[in-house]
């Protein structure tokens, strides 16, 4: 499997290209900018990029997925409850002049029943809310694309709208740390780390 990282948009969010090395299929895990670096990547390696996966809909996860779909020739999935958040975009990244010409349009809105692979591999959808309603994960072997649910050290907030520290500590406590230990959690802001160590050393939620 391949995995590479851009780190994109007005907020360092991190975008996760995932490809299976056999087939050459690939999903786009978040998309904050048009990335001419991940564009030519996908291009040398002869991906085909199947969908752009949002972890949620904040405007720092989606904005450049309109540009995006169209440069890799991909479909747009998410949430359905978070379309609110996403038809907020253009009018937050206005409020910060940045030009944005449309909200990101999603093309099929998915949940845990959802069934997505790359090749052979099983890309599983995890229901977190609690930074956002729709807030989702993937698991992708023992790779856990966590979005703004699980960082290093910490949690995605949850006084935004939509947010809930309730929500969102139970899905890291009874969902995400029913994972295996040793699966790495590579978040949508900062580090990459493992379950093991959340579970040990993350004080807002133990």
């Amino acid at each position: 499997m391949i995995i590479k990282q851009y780190i994109a948009g007005p907020i360092d969010a991190n975008n996760y290209l995932v490809a299976d090395e056999v087939s050459k299929e690939a999903v786009l895990i978040d998309c904050s900018d048009r990335t001419q670096k991940l564009i030519d990547d996908v291009k040398e390696l002869g991906l085909k990029v199947k969908h752009i996966l949002f972890t949620h809909g904040h405007f720092d996860h989606v904005m450049g997925a309109n540009i995006m779909k169209e440069e890799l020739n991909t479909e747009v999935l998410g949430s359905e409850k978070d379309l609110e958040q996403t038809d907020l975009t253009k009018t937050i990244l206005q409020s910060m002049g940045i030009p944005l010409i449309e909200d990101p349009k999603y093309d099929r809105f998915i949940d845990e029943n959802s069934k997505l692979n790359i090749g052979d591999i099983e890309i599983k959808v995890i229901e977190t809310p609690g930074h956002t309603e729709g807030g989702l994960c993937y698991l992708i072997e023992d790779k856990l694309f966590s979005g703004d649910t699980l960082f290093k050290n910490c949690v995605g907030r949850t006084d935004l709208p939509g947010g809930s520290f309730a929500k969102l500590e139970n899905s890291v406590k009874n969902v995400l740390y029913k994972l295996d230990d040793m699966t790495q959690v590579l978040p949508g802001h900062g580090d990459i780390t493992t379950i093991a160590y959340e579970k040990k050393f993350n004080e807002i939620v133990r």
